[in-house]
Order: structure tokens, then C-alpha cells, then sequence
């Protein structure tokens, strides 16, 4: 019997991050999920995974605070080497984000400072950190979004760094060849979470635009988008490197 792999989930104790780790437990992935204040929600989904069988554990994390990257993973080399049988991480999903809804007109340089920093520098410097941690032949996936391929209003600060996002894997897939690890993207379309305000959720005007200007007529939810990147953490999946995967269910074609 192989023995299990384990993924690092940032943003993992609700929307999208809650949902991957469950699809990677489903296919028996243990994961270490941070948060970044709701620890309760996060202990949730630790104990969800749990009674599926896999292993799981969370720590706290702000991944716009770059100066706080080494103990962070000094507590991560910690829990591995003393509860598990890990002594690395074999995936890394860089999910965590916040977002905002602002016409350009009105963006702030704070509100661009933190889109930046959560979505880009942090992602930038945590899989630069998280690189001494992972096995040869790892898998990287990193979230992005729909609004680089299509545009919405109010969105000038937030899909600009996702765009930066996606070139910056291409980069991972090619100097990280040698160690045979592997970076991707999958970018989802308008998904029902609590991202940005819940807009998704809870704006009617906006489900029924996305709605109408979707092929398969939804807004999309978090167990869409998942089992995506489980896959990319599969052995099906080891020929995949350097490919931005859109789940959107066909907005905007």
C-alpha cells in the first residue's frame, strides 16, 4: 500500500480552501489548512476531515505578512516531524485571498496595496519559503480567476494580480523542472462563497447577469471548483505542468 501524500491549503476553513481539503481527503490526501482569524471554522473542517479517515490540522497564517513566513513553517516542520509521518509537504495550494469590489475611479492605493500583497507578494514568497518543504516532484497549484480571461466592473485591483498570478506559474513550471515539480492554475469562474461581501451569493442582479452569460446556466458553487484541483494532485494529473485550467462552467465563451 502507497503511503498517503499530504497538501498545504492556505485559505482552507471555508469557500473554495474548505472544499478542496475535503475533495483531497476523498482521495486520501491528509492537509494542513491555515486560516487567517476564524480558527473555529477551521477546527471544523480539520474535524470534518478527520472523520473521513485522513489527517488534518490547521494553523494560522496572514499570507500578506511576509515577516511572519518562518515561523509559520517552523510550526508546520514541527507538527510533521512530531504527529505525523510526513517529513514534507508533497502539495502546496496557495488559495487565501480576499476581494474587492470597487470601481477603478475609486480604488484606493490601500485597497491596491492589499490585493497585491495577499494575492501576489504573498504568493510570490510563501512557495518561495514553502520550496525547502516540499518533495522532489510536488505538485503547486495556484488559484486564480475568470476575470483574466473576461472582465467584470469593479474588479481593476483584484483580476490584475491574478493575471500576475498566472505568469508567475509558468515561471514555477520552468525553473522547478529540475526538481520534477510541477505548478499550475485553475481559475474559476463567479463561484456562491463569501469571497469579496458574498456578492455571488447574495447579489440577485449579479447571479442572474453570470447566469445568463454562463453555457451551462449557474452561478458556480465550491464543490465545483475542488475536485479540480484534487485532480491536479493526482497521478492522472502528472503530465499537467504549467496550464491554466478555467472551471466556469463556460462563462463568457
Amino acid at each position: 500500500m502507497s503511503k498517503n501524500k499530504i497538501a498545504l491549503v492556505t485559505g482552507g476553513s471555508r469557500g473554495l480552501g474548505r472544499d478542496i481539503a475535503i475533495s483531497l481527503a476523498k482521495k486520501n490526501i491528509d492537509s494542513i489548512i491555515t486560516y487567517h482569524s476564524n480558527k473555529s471554522a477551521a477546527d471544523e473542517v480539520v474535524a470534518e476531515i478527520r472523520q473521513m479517515g485522513q489527517t488534518s490540522y490547521a494553523l494560522q497564517l496572514d499570507t500578506s505578512k511576509i515577516n511572519t513566513f518562518d515561523e509559520f513553517f517552523n510550526q508546520l516542520s514541527v507538527y510533521l516531524k512530531s504527529e505525523t509521518q510526513y517529513d514534507n509537504l508533497d502539495f502546496l495550494i496557495n488559495n487565501a485571498g480576499t476581494g474587492i469590489y470597487q470601481p477603478f475611479i475609486e480604488t484606493t492605493e490601500d485597497q491596491f496595496d492589499e490585493m497585491v500583497n495577499v494575492h501576489f507578494k504573498g504568493v510570490y514568497f510563501l512557495t518561495q519559503k514553502a520550496l525547502g518543504y516540499l518533495n522532489d516532484g510536488s505538485r503547486i497549484i495556484n488559484i486564480s480567476s475568470g476575470l483574466t480571461r473576461f472582465t467584470f466592473p469593479n474588479s481593476s485591483a483584484y483580476a490584475p494580480v491574478k493575471g500576475a498570478v498566472e505568469v508567475f506559474t509558468k515561471y514555477l513550471a520552468k525553473e522547478l523542472a529540475h526538481r520534477k515539480i510541477t505548478a499550475n492554475v485553475v481559475a474559476p469562474g463567479a463561484v456562491a462563497t463569501d469571497f469579496g461581501g458574498g456578492e455571488n451569493k447574495t447579489n440577485e442582479q449579479k447571479r442572474k447577469a453570470v447566469t445568463n452569460v454562463t453555457a451551462l446556466g449557474r452561478v458556480g458553487e465550491p464543490e465545483d471548483i475542488g475536485g479540480v484541483v484534487a485532480f491536479l494532485c493526482t497521478e492522472d494529473a502528472r503530465w499537467i505542468n504549467g496550464q491554466r485550467i478555467e472551471a466556469s462552467g463556460g462563462i463568457l465563451l
